[in-house]
């Protein structure tokens, strides 16, 4: 293939989830280019469908909070989406996997670089999107902690003029917004909610559930801080 090619035969492997794996690569270009190169390994209806969303929907953004896609491969076998390369990896591993607690003001900054994204996403594009999987893992982080939302495959893109949907659920335990459990129509507070959980987490630098710490009381996050706010204890952490 002529993309591996060009990408150094994706050697260096920076993740991998239920569908595929992402790689780090280089183009040879000049000057040269790193970028992340996911490439799918299952080709089921559903993943082609995910992948041609995630294709058709970046492909109508240009924002400095998004992630570029690059370019793309979908031939024969091959489902292959190239990205920039964002130095500092997600938010979730930024966050949570070891090391001291990011400053105050790195949050701070990474918090409102989400919510710019988010609000272009919402009310600035020509059509509507709804994200559906917003989540620190789908935040990558550049060179200098600028936030970039990733990961459209599971995004809603709206007919101009229409506000609300009805889809089946998406996204991730834990950040799914309540709409989707009782079947109402989804409309784009389903990423303010995905996003309310997500800044508990930049907030706390802990994960919103985490049953490891034997005390049901603080396990769920989003439990917790409500039970806070309820009893007036917002600054117990």
């Amino acid at each position: 293939m002529k993309l591996e090619e060009a990408t150094d035969k994706l050697k260096e492997e920076l993740g991998r989830g239920a569908f595929g794996i992402v790689y780090k690569g280089v183009l040879n270009s000049s000057p040269a280019i790193q970028v992340a190169v996911k490439k799918l390994d299952k080709m089921e209806q559903e993943l082609q469908k995910e992948f041609e969303n995630e294709v058709m929907t970046i492909g109508r953004t240009h924002h400095k909070n998004l992630v570029r896609l690059l370019g793309f491969c979908n031939e024969g076998p091959n489902r292959l989406l190239v990205y920039e390369f964002m130095s500092h990896g997600s938010l979730s591993r930024y966050l949570f996997e070891g090391g001291p607690k990011p400053e105050w003001h790195q949050r701070q900054k990474i918090a409102f670089g989400i919510g710019r994204g988010i609000t272009y996403l919402h009310e600035e594009c020509r059509s509507q999107i709804i994200h559906c999987d917003i989540k620190p893992q789908n935040i990558l982080l550049d060179d200098s902690l600028e936030a970039r939302i990733s990961d459209f495959g599971l995004a809603k893109l709206l007919n101009a003029g229409q506000t609300r949907t009805n889809t089946r659920i998406r996204g991730t335990k834990g950040y799914v917004a309540p709409e989707w459990f009782k079947k109402l129509a989804i409309t784009a507070k389903v990423d303010v909610y995905s996003f309310g959980v997500m800044l508990l987490e930049i907030i706390c630098c802990r994960k919103n559930v985490e049953m490891e710490m034997g005390n049901e009381e603080v396990a769920i996050l989003t439990d917790w801080a409500y039970d806070c706010f309820r009893e007036g204890r917002l600054d117990a952490w």
